[in-house]
């Protein structure tokens, strides 16, 4: 029986999903911006950006304090959930392209936990953060994310090469099995620290800076230019590995520069927000059932409606309990725990 992933339909994009794409992102850029504690005119927030532009003289209305809430405290932040979401969202599109599953998941060869113990160790330590570009918490976390998933390449590797997608999953498995358990021993060992590493894991947006976006932008930049491209590529693999050798196509190389590029884009967005889980599943899948199973389609459609889909998550988290916050993460997964069942009761199969 045919998986969703693999039948592919249609294969380019379309005028008409590249503007209602760009028309979402920046409707959630906009409310981002203009609703919180402090009510701003949406129009009035854009206009403000856009009179920043070089050779730009618009003036927006708003009084200095107005200027300064969007400028310093809800840009960044709606910038950064735009990338982090995009990211996400991305690399999901791309673990489900390279294993021929519509279920794989960011954080699938372990990133999550790689990142988690990472930050734990840097918490129980006792560092105070300085929220600056050297802040040793997001560097953990990249570290302990990239560590995590090449290690889980590695193991998938022993005896000369990847058989199956399913030999990586597996791997990815007993890493983050393996990682889990670290961590839950090191916050045992520490437990006066568990409150601030959970505060962590459920994910935050609340300390984003300009310093965030510039750690994060090259990340973003590349990994997007490179998963992207190789969306062809991925339309290859989901006739097989044998098939698509038959056509030319690099199989080991183009799942090893996939596999790469996804976990280097999840470490850098975990690195920034923490652990913000179902991005990967909601909306590619989404995409997927609405544009098309091409991934020529999904992936760019995906770095788009990905980074809406977190900015407005974000605004959920915000107004809800205004003036309290509730953590993106739990946002995220009262959303996507649901969507995850539906997922899984209409696949059909999975290739492993």
């Amino acid at each position: 029986m045919t998986s969703a992933a693999s039948t592919v339909i249609p294969s380019r994009l379309r005028p008409a999903w590249i503007v209602a794409a760009g028309a979402v992102l920046v409707a959630a850029v906009a409310l981002g911006l203009a609703l919180g504690p402090v009510a701003i005119d949406p129009w009035r927030s854009l206009v403000e950006i856009v009179g920043h532009l070089p050779f730009v003289h618009v003036h927006s209305g708003l009084s200095p304090q107005q200027a300064g809430i969007v400028w310093e405290l809800r840009l960044p932040r709606v910038v950064l959930g735009v990338l982090v979401g995009s990211m996400l969202a991305l690399s999901g599109a791309a673990y489900q392209g390279v294993f021929r599953n519509p279920l794989a998941d960011p954080y699938l060869l372990g990133a999550a936990a790689g990142a988690g113990l990472g930050v734990t160790l840097v918490i129980t330590s006792g560092y105070v953060s300085n929220g600056g570009f050297l802040d040793p918490a997001p560097l953990a976390a990249f570290a302990g994310a990239l560590s995590a998933a090449f290690l889980a390449y590695a193991i998938g590797a022993i005896g000369g090469r990847l058989r199956t997608p399913a030999t990586l999953l597996l791997a990815g498995v007993a890493v983050m099995s393996f990682l889990t358990a670290l961590q839950t021993y090191v916050q045992q060992r520490h437990a006066d620290t568990i409150r601030t590493v959970y505060d962590w894991i459920l994910g935050r947006l609340t300390t984003a800076s300009w310093s965030d976006v510039v750690l994060v932008l090259p990340y973003f930049v590349v990994t997007s230019v490179v998963l992207v491209t190789h969306g062809r590529m991925l339309d290859a693999l989901g006739v097989g590995d044998e098939e698509a050798a038959s056509l030319g196509v690099p199989v080991r190389r183009v799942r090893l520069t996939v596999v790469a590029a996804a976990s280097l884009a999840t470490a850098a967005a975990v690195s920034v927000s923490g652990l913000i889980g179902f991005v990967g599943i909601i909306v590619p899948h989404t995409i997927r059932l609405v544009a098309g199973s091409s991934y020529r389609v999904i992936l760019p459609l995906s770095l788009v409606f990905g980074g809406a889909f977190l900015a407005l998550a974000d605004l959920a988290a915000r107004t809800t309990l205004s003036p309290a916050e509730i953590p993106i993460g739990v946002v995220t997964a009262v959303v996507g725990a649901p969507f995850f069942v539906v997922v899984l009761r209409t696949t059909k199969g999975t290739v492993g």
